[in-house]
C-alpha cells in the first residue's frame, strides 16, 4: 500500500441538471434546414437548368422531404436530452441523438473555457461554451445556452478552476 499519494475518488455517472435553452429547437430546426437546402439546393439547379433526369427529381423530393421531417422531429428529441452541470468536482454533459455522448470531465482537469456565437445563435440569442481539458478525447461543448448563461457559466468555470487543486494535465 503507498501512502502520501491521494486517492482519486469516482465521480458518479448521473443524468445532468440543466436543460439547454428552449431557444435551442429553433436552432437545430434551422440548421437541419440549412443542411437540407445545402444538398437540396444543387439537385433543383440541375433539374431546372438541365431538364435533369427523373431519378434527380425523385433524389431532390426525398431530400426536401427529409430535411423537413428532421427539422420538425429531431429538434425536440435533442431538446430532451442535451443536459449539462457544472459542480465543484466536474462539468456533466450529455448530449447525442442516434449515438449519445456523456461525458465527466474532472475540474481538476480543465485547461480553458471559450464561448462560441455562431450566426445563427447570435440570431436566437444563443451561445456554446466548450471547456478545454487535459483529455485525449477532446472538448467538452455545451451549446444551445441563453448567452447570459453562457457567459455567466465561463466565469463560473473560471472561478471554480482556478479554486481547485490541480495542474489541468
Amino acid at each position: 500500500m503507498q501512502t502520501g499519494s491521494p486517492v482519486p475518488t469516482a465521480l458518479p455517472l448521473r443524468p445532468p441538471a440543466h436543460r439547454v435553452d428552449p431557444r435551442a429547437v429553433g436552432w437545430w430546426r434551422l440548421r437541419g434546414l440549412a443542411g437540407a437546402a445545402a444538398v437540396a439546393l444543387p439537385q433543383l439547379v440541375v433539374v431546372i437548368v438541365l431538364g435533369g433526369p427523373s431519378w434527380l427529381v425523385g433524389t431532390l423530393i426525398a431530400t426536401v422531404v427529409a430535411g423537413l421531417a428532421y427539422a420538425a422531429v429531431v429538434p425536440r428529441i435533442l431538446f430532451r436530452i442535451h443536459r449539462w452541470e457544472i459542480t465543484d468536482e466536474a462539468v456533466y454533459t450529455l448530449s447525442g441523438w442516434l449515438v449519445r455522448e456523456w461525458r465527466i470531465a474532472p475540474i481538476s482537469r480543465v485547461q480553458t473555457v471559450d464561448t462560441e456565437h455562431g450566426p445563427l445563435q447570435q440570431l436566437l440569442g444563443l451561445a456554446s461554451v466548450t471547456v478545454t481539458t487535459a483529455s485525449a478525447r477532446g472538448p467538452v461543448t455545451i451549446r444551445g445556452l441563453a448567452t447570459a448563461d453562457a457567459a455567466e457559466l465561463a466565469r463560473q468555470l473560471t472561478e471554480t478552476t482556478q479554486a481547485a487543486h490541480g495542474d489541468a494535465t
